[in-house]
Parts: structure tokens; sequence; C-alpha cells
């Protein structure tokens, strides 16, 4: 016979409302806790779940907290991110301005995104209220989502801000990073540049995955001409977070770029290491190329790194620091001389070796990066 726990299980497709209410009201808890048991009969409970997002409200939200849970396991993960008919289900309620469950959708979608076959949406056509976008196609309307829809902006219970975990994923696939710094025919911008914006925005969430999104991005060194040319012009806002309240001489003021010049006493530096340390690992993806290690030396970045080493205690910050600026001070190839280390206040400290520094930030601790997801507790 079927457990008490089994027979709620199966109450997820009852034909009375308030069963099925309480049913996915009182098994949300269980989507951390037992995940497994959604996972009988062929995943026929994730085909429930599936289906009652289109039901009532309440219900609808937590079907989605427990898809958002169980989707780090694989075959459920698979499960729903290859399914084009929930998929475009998703989209259609992401995409409606009165969606009261936006939030945990864009929650799902970042999730799904472990999946590769969530590269589909670069592709996929499908039709989008006027208002949100002029284009056809997936990833526009949700990038416009995501901009329109910052603090309530287009959804009033919505911030969206779990697309940008999205766009980080997405951003480790060639095709990904050539859409961001390609111009968009429909509103002739570049999809990355949407982005900049945020990188000093309240939500932590979205700085965090607007951060990997772009360092995603840098991975691609075809698109570093691009990324640091005066139509994207990347610079400025992987400086800008790192950038502190302190002063620098006359002299040096002449060598950074402009928006960094006497930013005042005010200037806050990111304060989540986590952020900052992405930004310092994607100036160091930016050094991939002569050219873009020229570049970064004329525009006073090591003053930038030097004064956030002397001031940030975090020590993974402080090693991609010193990586950096091995790098901008080493002499190129033909040139003579010696690298000079690192100079900060009261000392100085030498550069670790380069290794991988990709990955996607979520929310979810203590697991591998690369297999992190979010989770609703």
């Amino acid at each position: 016979m079927p457990t008490e726990l089994e027979e709620l299980v199966d109450f997820l497709h009852h034909g009375n409302t308030q069963i099925r209410q309480i049913a996915a009201e009182n098994l949300v808890s269980y989507s951390t806790n037992d995940p497994s048991i959604f996972k009988s009969g062929q995943l026929k409970p994730v085909q429930d779940l599936k289906l009652l997002i289109k039901d009532y409200a309440p219900i609808a939200k937590n079907a989605l907290i427990i898809l958002v849970n169980i989707s780090q396991d694989q075959a459920v993960l698979q499960n729903i991110a290859k399914d084009d008919v929930f998929l475009e289900s998703l989209l259609s309620r992401l995409t409606n301005a009165k969606e009261p469950n936006a939030n945990e959708i864009a929650m799902l979608l970042a999730n799904m995104a472990k999946s590769d076959s969530i590269e589909r949406i670069l592709t996929l056509k499908r039709d989008a209220p006027i208002s949100l976008s002029q284009s056809s196609i997936a990833i526009d309307q949700l990038m416009d989502c995501f901009v329109k829809g910052s603090n309530g902006g287009y959804n009033p219970k919505a911030n969206f801000d779990y697309l940008s975990y999205l766009f980080a994923d997405l951003a480790k696939f060639p095709r990904t990073q050539t859409y961001l710094t390609t111009l968009r025919p429909y509103d002739s911008l570049y999809p990355l540049t949407k982005l900049f914006p945020f990188t000093t925005h309240a939500s932590l969430t979205r700085r965090l995955g607007v951060s990997s999104t772009i360092k995603n991005t840098c991975f691609s060194l075809p698109s570093h001409p691009a990324l640091l040319s005066t139509s994207v012009d990347i610079l400025p806002y992987i400086l800008l977070p790192i950038a502190g309240p302190e002063e620098y001489t006359e002299e040096e003021n002449e060598h950074l770029i402009d928006e960094l010049q006497y930013l005042g006493s005010d200037k806050k530096r990111e304060e989540d290491v986590g952020v900052l340390k992405t930004y310092v690992e994607t100036l160091i993806l930016l050094t991939g190329t002569r050219d873009g290690r020229e570049y970064l030396r004329s525009k006073g970045v090591y003053l930038v790194i030097r004064e956030c080493h002397a001031n940030v205690e975090d020590e993974g910050v402080r090693e991609e620091c010193e990586r950096l600026v091995q790098v901008l001070m080493r002499d190129e190839e033909g040139e003579e001389g010696e690298a000079p280390m690192l100079q900060e206040r009261g000392g100085g400290s030498g550069a670790g070796g380069a290794g991988d520094v990709g990955g996607m930030v979520t929310q979810a601790e203590e697991e591998d990066e690369d297999e992190r997801v979010t989770e609703i507790f």
C-alpha cells in the first residue's frame, strides 16, 4: 500500500482544487528534505507539477518552488529543460505583466540553464507583449524583461533579478557570447550594454548575476576588440565597482578613465567580495591579448587595482589583484626589464599562478561552483 507521503504526492493531480492546494503546500518542505519522492512513476509527480504552474496562483507558486528545489536532480532537470511546451508556458507567464509568480519562474529558468538544451532560447521565436519587447526572439524578450522589470518597473509583483543567473550560465556558450556583443537590429543596442547599469544596483542578486555574465562573456577572445571598443566600452563598468574613495594625485588622475577621476570621498567599493573578485578576474581575462594588456595599462587600471589590494582584506581578492598586476607590469616580448611586484601602502605581495576563473554565481552554498542551483527554503 502507498504511504501517506506517496498519497500526498498523488493528490497533486486531484480534481478538487483545495486538495491540490493542500498537497502542494505541504510538499514544499519535502522538495529539499526528501526530493526523491517526486521521481516516482517515471517522474509522474514532475509532470503534475509542470501542469500546476497553470493552476490558481497559490498552487502555481508552490509548484514552482518545488520545481526550483528539485531541479538540481539531473533527471528532473533534463525533463523540464527539454520540454518545449513547458518552456513556452514559463515564458508566456514570465512576460505577462500581471503574473504573480514571475520571480519564481525566473528562478526556475535560471536553474534550467544548467542544461545545455536551454541554449535554444537564443533562436526561439515567440510572441510577446508589445509593451515589453519589439523582438520575436525569446532571449531578447528576457533581456528586456530584466531591464524594464527592475524594481517592479514592468510587473509590480516581480523584480526579475534571477534572470541575471540565467544570462550568466548562457554566457558560457560561444553563441551567447557572440549574441551579447552583437548589435541587435530591433533596438540598435548591444545586449551586454543593457546589463551595465546594474553593476552597482542595490540588489546583490542582480550584481552577482551581471558580474558573472560579464566575466563569462570575456572568456571569448574574439569578443575582446568589441568589448573594449567605444561602442561597448566595458571597462568603466568593471572598474567602478572595484574603485573606492581613495584619492589620486593630479598626475595619476590624468591616467584614469574619465568615469574614475575625482570620484569623491563618498564613493563606495563593492561590498560583496564575490562580486569584487569576479570583476578583478574579468580584468585578467581581458589581458588575454597584447592589445588588451596595452589598453588596460593606458587606462590606469593598475592604479585602481593597487588601491583595491591595499584596502580590501579578503585574501582571494588580493591574490587576484596580484595576478593581474604581474600581467600588466611585465614586459612584452621584445622588451627588457623586470616585472615589479604590486606595491601597496605598508608593503608588497607576490602574485599567484594563473588558473580557471570561470563559473556561475548562484544562491546555493556548500556545493561545487559549476553545480550550484537556486533553492527556496
